[in-house]
């Protein structure tokens, strides 16, 4: 879809622009803000996280004890960690209010094309699979809208946007740029942590099954009540879950994880969340190991991964990049913090793909596959100024 958007936010003169080492999370558990690039760390893919970053700290005496940056959606794609040359914590900086200006937005694929892509996966949905691989059971389908605007986007001011709605995380940091092409950036506001370590105390809190806010309170209550009574968004949120729970039940000496999800509410959406708590049972397991462990959990993926990961490769026409990844830091101690990076834009010069997915099980509904993510793309348009009406 082309469209005429009349407003768009958070932008700046090119001059004005962050650096590119800026690396900002404003989050619940610790906020940091980041400036310059001491070192980066080599990269690698997802399993290897954990050894390449305790063999940095094992090397490194000078500069701060911590790596920060961002893990890729594919597992098997190169990663983009820093250690920066200097940590602060961020100063609340006023909203920046929302600039007229002119551009167009394109879809990919259209809302036709991704509902007949659902409608393809329902159909590969608990079918027969091949001698001795598990049956696929759920898949997350993203879709995306790139933005188009006559001025640079200015990645801190969309940031600072994102921020008015406090119960999200939002975060800023750089990601690789294409060969001649301006710095990339991936902005977001993500409800959902992967995992948390301060010490041998670890955190997970998995969201899936989502439902749109709604402006009238009466509506908006009875569709939080319809989403604790859907089977399909349980269904889709108990392998979540079970992954989790799969993945970190052999490290734990102890493991607390609810019977039944509860709801989580952003200014945009409500959720189905499960906060999964444990104690380690060895010390040396590192946040990063974590991360490396359970990155791309069923909630941004589907499961069993690699069946997942091959619809996903297959039905997607834009590769997700940065997108559905996971974005933090982790320390020398093995401590750190990782957010799924969701909710999230592609900043890079005059150009930003914002993306959105929804988790397909055999209950799905392409129709109404269309309309959540619809629904996810709210965040980062209401932040924009763009008349959803107009973009969806």
């Amino acid at each position: 879809m082309s469209a005429a958007l009349q407003s768009l936010t958070g932008v700046a003169d090119p001059a004005r622009a962050p650096a590119t080492s800026l690396f900002r999370l404003d989050a619940p558990l610790r906020r940091i803000e980041t400036d310059g690039v001491q070192q980066r760390l080599p990269a690698g893919p997802a399993a290897t996280l954990g050894a390449r970053v305790a063999d940095f700290f094992a090397g490194r005496t000078d500069g701060p004890a911590l790596l920060v940056g961002a893990l890729p959606f594919d597992p098997a794609h190169e990663d983009a960690l820093f250690q920066p040359a200097q940590v602060s914590t961020p100063t609340s900086a006023p909203v920046p209010a929302v600039m007229a200006l002119g551009g167009h937005a394109v879809e990919m694929p259209s809302a036709a094309a991704y509902a007949d892509a659902v409608a393809r996966c329902i159909e590969r949905l608990d079918t027969g699979a091949a001698p001795g691989a598990e049956v696929l059971r759920k898949v997350v389908l993203a879709r995306s809208l790139r933005v188009d605007a006559p001025v640079a986007i200015d990645p801190r001011a969309l940031a600072a946007r994102l921020g008015a709605d406090r119960s999200v995380t939002t975060y800023v940091t750089p990601v690789p740029a294409s060969a001649g092409g301006a710095a990339g950036w991936l902005v977001g506001a993500t409800p959902e942590l992967l995992v948390s370590r301060r010490g041998r105390a670890i955190v997970s809190h998995p969201l899936a099954g989502s439902a749109r806010r709604l402006a009238d309170p009466d509506a908006d209550r009875r569709a939080a009540e319809a989403l604790m009574e859907s089977v399909k968004d349980h269904d889709e949120h108990r392998h979540v879950v079970d992954a989790i729970v799969e993945a970190l039940a052999p490290l734990c000496s102890a493991l607390q994880v609810p019977p039944r999800p509860s709801l989580h509410a952003t200014a945009t959406m409500w959720h189905l969340g499960t906060r999964i708590t444990g104690t380690l049972r060895n010390a040396d397991v590192s946040a990063a190991t974590l991360a490396g462990l359970l990155h791309p959990t069923p909630a941004v993926c589907g499961t069993p991964r690699p069946q997942a990961l091959e619809m996903i490769r297959a039905l997607e026409p834009v590769d997700r990049g940065f997108y559905a990844g996971a974005v933090g830091w982790c320390d020398a101690q093995g401590d750190g913090d990782w957010y799924v990076s969701i909710r999230c834009a592609h900043v890079q010069g005059r150009t930003m793909r914002l993306f959105a997915g929804a988790g397909i099980v055999s209950g799905s509904q392409p129709a109404l596959e269309v309309d959540e993510t619809a629904a996810k793309f709210r965040a980062l348009l209401d932040a924009l100024g763009i008349d959803e009406a107009r973009a969806a």
